[in-house]
């Protein structure tokens, strides 16, 4: 089968085996499979994953289990043990001996066929597009907050970032009817939020209000993001990490201790609440679609994907 491999070096089109379906794998035929900021800082040297990248997804079951077999469906992607303390304990996330698709230890969706544990996997909505459903993933996480943080009604929250995974954020948080400002560097990508009713203020000059907000969002996908979110979250508030990069950046942790601020890492989340969103499109993400590529430009793909003001990069694997 063709796939996007990375070697270390640099990530092209390569023939690859297909996939075998063993045990609790089921074989999935990818549909679509969207780039994601991770996918970029591996190529970066985040991980040191060497394999098929990709793992934000939706496809159809071909080989697998029943009841699996022609199931149209979308995937986590931690691949968990499913036996150790951790995952008895309903933390398969961070189960010691995972795999994670396309980033550690697991061949990941661009490619024609991805093998996935039918335990990670999560029937789509028949009115739910391929083009929305391939959102499912990166809106699982956005939906983590809410299972992290206590959001309230009328609190006041930051999100600074614009891209792909900040612009989910800020609208999943503005579900639970708190304040949601929305800081970026980019007009039109704040144009998305702002049709969206959330408050918008461009980055360059931009202070936070009075104390500073009850929860700030880092989705910035850069090193200096943490510093930032720092200065705009306010005394005993609560700081949520988002961004995930390969520099590793000096960091000033002062201000933690002197205004006793919570910081929160935050990662993949629950996929049920984020199909219903997108199945009730109480969070919209077509206008978030910037392009599309055929799996033998993938490479084009993440090249486009990773061009300053890019939104979601798409890869069409199916013939």
């Amino acid at each position: 089968m063709r796939a996007l491999r990375f070697d270390g070096k640099q990530a092209a089109l390569a023939d690859c085996p297909r996939p075998a379906a063993a045990g609790d794998r089921a074989i999935v035929r990818v549909h679509l499979a969207g780039v994601c900021n991770t996918d970029l800082e591996i190529v970066r040297g985040y991980m040191g994953f060497r394999g098929v990248l990709g793992h934000e997804f939706v496809g159809t079951v071909v080989e697998g289990p029943e009841p699996w077999p022609g199931e149209r469906v979308v995937g986590e992607i931690n691949f968990a043990c499913g036996t150790c303390p951790a995952c008895a304990a309903g933390l398969g996330r961070h189960c010691p001996t995972r795999s994670v698709m396309g980033i550690e230890g697991a061949d990941g969706a661009f490619a024609e066929y991805v093998a996935v544990p039918v335990a990670n996997l999560h029937r789509v909505p028949e009115r739910v597009p391929d083009e929305a459903a391939v959102f499912a993933e990166p809106l699982a996480a956005a939906f983590e907050i809410l299972e992290q943080v206590e959001v309230a009604e009328g609190q006041q929250c930051v999100v600074l970032g614009d891209g792909k995974l900040g612009l989910l954020v800020a609208q999943v948080l503005a579900t639970t009817g708190a304040r949601v400002t929305q800081v970026g560097r980019h007009a039109d990508k704040l144009a998305l939020a702002h049709a969206r009713g959330i408050e918008t203020r461009e980055a360059q000059g931009w202070s936070p209000d009075g104390v500073g907000a009850d929860v700030v969002v880092d989705a910035t996908g850069s090193a200096a993001g943490f510093d930032q979110a720092m200065r705009a979250t306010r005394p005993r508030g609560t700081l949520v990490l988002k961004s995930t990069v390969a520099d590793h950046p000096k960091v000033d942790l002062a201000p933690l201790v002197i205004h006793e601020i919570s910081v929160v890492g935050s990662r993949c989340g629950p996929f049920p609440p984020a199909l219903d969103a997108l199945a009730e499109r109480t969070v919209e993400v077509a206008p978030m679609v910037q392009e599309q590529f055929a799996l033998d430009r993938a490479d084009e793909a993440l090249r486009r994907a990773a061009e300053p003001g890019t939104l979601k990069v798409l890869v069409a694997c199916a013939d």
